[in-house]
């Protein structure tokens, strides 16, 4: 089973007030109804969707539904489900926001439809139903995407996704209209928001688990980013030291700085924090990192000018 479907299974059947239940059906049948010769169609490869669909037209409306399975022609494996609704249609389409009193198709749906926020987390629970789906988070590419065909549609519920400060972004498809939301904090308040707690529990668990390793690899490579400057900087060290052996120009140092030479020479392999420590115990005098650079400085500046007047002679 999809992340998807363990969603819509989830918040298929959760408890809806009379208003919440409208606004919903309101949600679904915009962007899934076909209407044709004063009959209503709706679609879905859910089984638990299509209960919730006709469960809730018969509760509000007293109706009868009919049910056609179809095979699915979109490489499916699974059957697809055409509820087909007769009765009272003009009636439920005005009480859902869809037609007008004077039988108008209204491109959005009355204010009353989603007047308060359980209505609007209801409505857009059903254009999730419709027309949603979000990524497994193990995935680690974290995707919620709502396929709209129509544009007036598209900018209203984006709007109201927006309420919520849910950051989603509008694209202009082939074929419609896609919302998306990318960051995975707006994603798992998304589907908080249409009532799925057992997936967001799901998805915060893996969630944390991709933040714990990203922070892990993000602390190993900065690891590995300081041992390379402490090596880089130790081989640039003994480097100079082999100039000033070769030109036998050690004897050009004062005592201190062949101090650090030796011990450079001693623990090639040492940080400048390490060097210092190690001397700092060995002889009995302290020295800071900084002093300790201050003398391998003087090494360098020597095996320079060193070099310089090679090429000059």
């Amino acid at each position: 089973m999809s992340y998807t479907t363990s969603i819509k299974n989830e918040v298929a059947f959760i408890e809806r007030t009379k208003s919440e239940m409208i606004a919903e059906l309101s949600g679904f049948i915009r962007n899934n109804g076909y209407i044709e010769n004063n009959v209503l169609t709706l679609t879905t490869e859910n089984e638990k969707i299509k209960d919730n669909l006709t469960n809730a037209l018969k509760k509000l409306y007293e109706i009868n539904i009919d049910i056609e399975i179809k095979n699915n022609l979109n490489f499916s494996k699974k059957d697809l489900y055409v509820i087909i609704v007769k009765d009272k249609l003009e009636l439920i389409l005005e009480d859902i926001g869809y037609l007008s009193t004077d039988k108008e198709y209204l491109p959005i749906p009355k204010e009353y439809i989603v007047g308060a926020n359980e209505e609007i987390r209801a409505y857009l629970r059903g254009v999730f139903l419709s027309q949603g789906s979000i990524n497994d988070p193990k995935t680690s590419r974290y995707h919620m995407e709502l396929l709209i065909s129509k544009p007036e549609e598209a900018v209203f519920v984006q709007k109201l996704l927006n309420i919520f400060d849910l950051n989603a972004k509008i694209l202009n498809r082939d074929k419609g209209y896609m919302i998306y939301i990318k960051e995975a904090e707006k994603i798992s308040d998304f589907i908080k928001i249409i009532g799925a707690v057992k997936a967001v529990l799901y998805f915060e668990d893996i969630r944390t688990y991709h933040d714990k390793i990203n922070h892990t690899n993000r602390l190993n490579n900065c690891e590995q980013a300081n041992i390379d400057k402490v090596v880089n900087a130790a081989t640039e060290q003994l480097k100079n030291i082999k100039i000033l052996e070769d030109n036998l120009a050690i004897e050009l140092l004062d005592d201190k700085t062949k101090e650090a030479l030796f011990y450079r020479k001693k623990y090639p392999e040492a940080s400048l924090k390490e060097l210092s420590e190690i001397i700092s115990i060995e002889t009995g005098n302290k020295i800071t990192k900084s002093g300790l650079n201050h003398r391998f400085r003087k090494i360098n500046e020597l095996a320079k000018r060193i070099e310089e007047n090679k090429y000059k002679n």
